[in-house]
């Protein structure tokens, strides 16, 4: 084995800088069989061939790009001189054994480790996986680039954004600055960067990740974007976004995860929606397209959505709120982001059919369990009856929340919990690694018993209102009886268990299951029974009460609750109309087995009704005997298992739990 001592003098000899094979890690998890193509080194890649004074010294290994095992990536990294790693939460621990075995394997290789989960505070990451020689923080392009010139020196004290122990003392250099040209960042899909692992793994489906522009405006204390990119956004030139789109349409790309931390801030964002779709419409790929919708400006946030779901290529519009407290916006630095925005778009979307979802976040400082629940149903309020998506917060390591002085201030605790993703397949490593989350469990403002009441009350309004089991009777007892949706479903959340024992076995088995999460459980419920995968647990249970046949009970309950509930406001509303909406209800749900249409005779026409809550309409109530034909044959499920995957899992997104969802209203309309 030649050193880097004979490779100097070989260099000092003849004057030549000698070759230098390069490995890149960028380990990405998979869905549905699916890999994403890997942007950051394949931008790390494209930069070097560029801009290095010498690119011909350098050879790259074909990069790794999903889990293997760690013998196998070590055997494949083995030849490099070095390795560069890209890390995140989702592959920290498998790259930091794979590049302690690399390195016990071969002391002589030089390991690299950037990407947003290396920690701003350096140090302490250095000297507890002494096995890393360099750490890049922040942007790496430039800085690897250096670092590869400056091979097989370890005189790394010109580059800027390197933190590294020199003879057991801490170095951290000054970080450069920003690229603002993004036109001089080389694009790995034009570039043909990734053109010979597309060849070597020509059975990959391919999904990719893209961006439009770098920067976030907003510093979000929760989120490491802001950090990591500053506040001011550069922009790709249009020209390089159009003929990247392209290339997604040759390679016949499904999905783009989009990368922009406010798609819509800008306002050619218009165009470059409009381009997708056009290209879609024109040659049938991309097919689908994930964004992250600016914050504030509305009329654009409006368009691009609009456009982007008129095309079918999105599955829902983000409303992100994470909290409605003003407390808890002001202490996450999140207060500059108008509700008014975010109603504007609502009444928008709703008035056109567009299906959104909105994201809270449990677990902010500042947050109480009472200001938890009214934020939910102020969502409710506004009109959010698609969905809401329950998002458990926890700590990214250069996000102002990682800092232990933050997290002191605000009584934040947290536990390790395993990472799974809502609707994983249980994943049994062979090498035993698997990669953890640090989960905020408790604040001051919200203490250990608050956060599993407001853990648990998500997921009966989930399971309630958004799964669609009891939504039409509590729309009608909100709109006709004028009951607070926080009462009515709070009633659920103390109704006695004698008296409502499947609903009281609900209650407890949600408070149970939150209790197991702050011991360090995941955040989703495993099911060997059902498909063999984490569901959660609103899901879960909704798959219990048709699997056990308990449904019928669950409705009996219920409706003996609700009008319980609406009798202490003395409503003037005849109670045969809310229990003729918990018949229609009923007769909607999706289950698997009914294979025979069904006829309900009720008082009044609610089904209209309903829809016009649902659309943000103002319609009366047509009080007159009607008849609804629901026809159930025509999208049977007469395989359990099927049903699960079809309806359950596929329609989360877009509540698609009923008969009657768009194309199938017109089967309920009819009168007899």
């Amino acid at each position: 084995m030649v050193s880097i001592a004979d490779t100097l003098e070989n260099v000092a000899e003849h004057g030549t800088a000698p070759r230098c094979r390069v490995g890149l890690v960028q380990i990405n998890n998979s869905f549905s069989g699916q890999n994403y193509l890997p942007y950051a080194v394949g931008l790390i890649e494209g930069y070097v061939r560029k801009y290095a004074s010498d690119a011909r010294r350098f050879d790259f290994l074909l990069p790794i790009y999903k889990r293997l095992r760690v013998a196998e990536i070590v055997e494949h990294l083995l030849s490099a001189d070095i390795v560069g790693f890209s890390t995140y939460v989702w592959n920290i621990k498998l790259s930091l054994a794979v590049a302690r075995e690399l390195k016990a394997r071969k002391p002589e290789i030089l390991i690299v480790f950037g990407g947003p989960q290396v920690p701003d505070r350096t140090e302490p990451f250095l000297r507890e996986n002494p096995f890393i020689d360099v750490a890049v923080n922040g942007e790496g392009e430039h800085a690897f680039t250096k670092l590869l010139e400056a091979w097989p020196s370890r005189d790394w004290s010109a580059i800027p954004n390197l933190s590294y122990l020199a003879d057991g003392k801490f170095v951290c250099q000054a970080k450069g600055p920003r690229m603002r040209e993004l036109a001089d960042v080389p694009s790995p899909y034009l570039d043909g960067i990734f053109d010979p692992l597309m060849a070597a793994n020509r059975n990959e489906n391919w999904i990719v990740l893209w961006e439009t522009n770098r920067g976030c405006p907003f510093q979000c204390t929760f989120c490491d974007w802001g950090s990591a990119t500053q506040a001011k956004v550069y922009q790709f030139d249009l020209d390089r976004l159009g003929r990247e789109i392209a290339w997604f349409a040759d390679h016949r790309i499904e999905f783009i995860f989009c990368c922009d931390a406010n798609f819509g801030i800008l306002a050619r964002d218009i165009q470059i929606a409009e381009t997708l779709a056009r290209t879609k419409a024109e040659r049938g790929f991309p097919k689908a397209v994930s964004v992250q919708n600016t914050k504030n400006a509305t009329d654009r946030a409006y368009l691009t959505q609009k456009i982007l779901s008129d095309a079918g290529m999105n599955k829902g519009v983000t409303l992100s709120m994470q909290s409605l407290d003003p407390g808890t916006l002001k202490a996450i630095k999140r207060q500059n982001i108008a509700l008014d925005t975010y109603e504007e778009l609502q009444k928008r979307f709703t008035r056109d059919r567009v299906e959104t979802y909105s994201d809270l976040i449990l677990g902010l400082p500042g947050e109480t369990y009472d200001s938890w629940v009214d934020g939910i149903c102020w969502l409710m309020d506004n009109g959010q009856h698609n969905r809401i998506q329950f998002n458990n917060l926890s700590i990214l390591p250069n996000a102002e929340m990682g800092d232990p002085a933050y997290q002191e201030k605000f009584g934040m605790r947290t536990v390790v919990t395993k990472i799974v993703n809502i609707h994983g397949a249980l994943e049994v490593d062979p090498d035993g690694i698997y990669e953890t989350q640090d989960l905020v469990v408790e604040t001051a403002s919200m203490p250990a018993v608050d956060w599993r009441r407001a853990r648990s009350f998500a997921w009966m309004a989930s399971l309630v209102h958004f799964d669609k089991l009891l939504q039409i009777p509590i729309l009608v007892a909100h709109e006709r009886c004028a009951v607070p949706y926080r009462r009515l479903l709070e009633a659920f959340m103390s109704a006695d268990a004698t008296d409502y024992p499947v609903i009281g076995s609900i209650r407890e088995f949600f408070d149970n299951y939150a209790h197991q999460i702050q011991d360090g459980a995941v955040e989703y419920v495993f099911s060997d029974k059902w498909l063999g995968i984490h569901w959660p647990a609103d899901e879960f249970v909704f798959i219990d009460l048709v699997a056990g046949g308990k449904l019928d009970s669950f409705y009996a309950e219920a409706e003996r609750l609700v009008l319980a509930t609406i009798r202490e406001f003395r409503s003037l509303v005849p109670l045969e109309t809310i229990a003729d909406a918990f018949r229609l209800n009923r007769a909607l749900v999706k289950e698997p087995g009914v294979l025979a249409d069904i006829e309900i005779r009720l008082g009044s026409d609610l089904y209209p009704y309903y829809r016009s809550i649902l659309e943000g309409r103002s319609e009366d109530l047509a009080e007159e005997p009607v008849v609804y034909r629901i026809e159930r044959s025509k999208e049977p499920w007469p395989v359990f298992a099927d049903w699960c995957r079809e309806v359950v899992w596929y329609g989360n997104k877009k509540g698609a739990y009923l008969y009657g969802n768009k194309a199938l209203a017109r089967h309920l309309a009819g009168h007899f």
